[in-house]
């Protein structure tokens, strides 16, 4: 049954794992999209949510952006080369925003829950959060993207 999930911290092993991809297109993948939505928009900044952020290491993301909404299953990005700096956080890291890099925008293919294509076109925020989102699925934070000396102050700021 999908119920509003704790969100792994900053610290915690299981957000430093490389997701697995899903094979299985079936009822537990739909309850842990549910799971995702639900928990996303229980927490503060109800942008994105990847689920290795509640533990479960399979490639799936949840966003909710700028009246745009959905999921995507093993998703794939292909990035614009124009890059913008940009605030930003995260549900594992509360509480703190960080300017950062990313690109403006993004095409993201991925599948949806019954295992249908489907293919996002992002742009501004929505991107900078589907390219986060990606990251968590990688096993890589957004500190991780930060020079050395900001990302110091960055972790000075969550202890």
């Amino acid at each position: 049954m999908p119920s509003v999930q704790p969100i792994r911290l900053y610290s915690d092993p299981a957000l430093r794992t490389v997701a697995a991809p899903v094979t299985a297109f079936d009822r537990s993948l739909r309850e842990l999209v549910k799971t995702l939505q639900l928990t996303t928009r229980a927490g503060s900044g109800r942008a994105g949510l990847a689920a290795p952020q509640i533990g479960v290491p399979l490639r799936v993301l949840v966003f909710e952006v700028e009246g745009r909404s959905g999921h995507l299953v093993n998703p794939r990005l292909a990035t614009s080369g124009r890059a913008v700096v940009a605030d930003e956080a995260c549900l594992s890291a509360p509480g703190v925003w960080w300017p950062l890099e990313r690109s403006y925008s993004v095409v993201a293919k991925g599948r949806d829950m019954f295992g249908k294509p489907v293919t996002v076109r992002a742009l501004g925020t929505l991107a900078r959060v589907l390219q986060h989102e990606a990251d968590h699925l990688d096993g890589v934070l957004f500190s991780d993207r930060l020079p050395d000396d900001e990302r110091e102050r960055f972790l000075a700021e969550l202890t």
